[in-house]
């Protein structure tokens, strides 16, 4: 028997962002380390961005590791560095064969001269790619993403009264990209936690209790539908 997915919302966001939360919890469930939550974290998000290019999403930005994540126990910590290393041995073919552009939002210290090298030829690699965008915020912090966008605008030597919303947004990571349409956190948590806090000023937010390790075609399928019902009036009302 063939199953058919329900027609997708006139309405699908163009832009989504996904805080990928739950890899522990899910590992907890079951008895696992925690590592191996964010192993089946990593794997899981192959089909999940193939189910975004499918329902016409063109940029996905997932929060990878945060500028807090340094804090975890030092084992997570160096799991999660080397996990970029799996992702790329593991992915980086496939997605470039698919058309997928990678693009890192975020800072790279912290990792040692070859992984910053993999990284950098990573993302030459796909650069011309235009199937979809996939933002990895990877030491990403939305608070040090305003943070330097200003230092760089005081560096230009700009005037006070020349400062615009859209100039700190022309300097922010996600540069010459729209701000997020749809942010979906796994996990069951109520908030963004330092992800693009500039850029989601007016996104529509969606939360499942399902873990990101368990988030799956069906489950995105939900947050398209519940973004597609939204009336998203951007702080202004609607004439009657």
């Amino acid at each position: 028997m063939m199953n058919f997915e329900p027609e997708l919302p006139a309405n699908i966001p163009y832009h989504v962002g996904i805080i990928m939360d739950g890899n522990g919890r899910w590992a907890k469930q079951r008895g696992l380390p925690r590592t191996e939550g964010h192993r089946h974290g990593v794997e899981n998000l192959r089909g999940v961005l193939e189910a975004c290019g499918d329902f016409g999403i063109k940029i996905l930005t997932i929060y990878a590791f945060s500028t807090e994540n340094w804090g975890r126990p030092p084992a997570e910590v160096r799991f999660l560095l080397s996990i970029i290393d799996y992702f790329i041995d593991r992915e980086l073919n496939a997605l470039h064969e698919k058309g997928v552009k990678l693009r890192h939002i975020g800072k790279l210290d912290g990792l040692n001269p070859r992984l910053k090298k993999r990284i950098h030829e990573a993302l030459e690699l796909t650069r011309n790619n235009e199937a979809i965008t996939l933002n990895i915020a990877f030491n990403y912090g939305g608070r040090d993403d305003i943070v330097q966008a200003v230092r760089q605008i005081m560096r230009e030597g700009v005037a006070p009264e020349a400062v615009t919303e859209d100039l700190i947004s022309q300097h922010l990571y996600t540069a010459g990209q729209p701000d997020p349409d749809l942010i979906i956190r796994t996990g069951g948590d109520m908030r963004l936690s330092n992800f693009l806090m500039w850029q989601a000023a007016y996104s529509e937010f969606y939360s499942t209790p399902t873990f990101w390790p368990d988030f799956n075609r069906t489950e995105l399928l939900r947050a398209i539908e519940y973004y597609g019902a939204r009336d998203r009036r951007f702080g202004l009302v609607k004439e009657p």
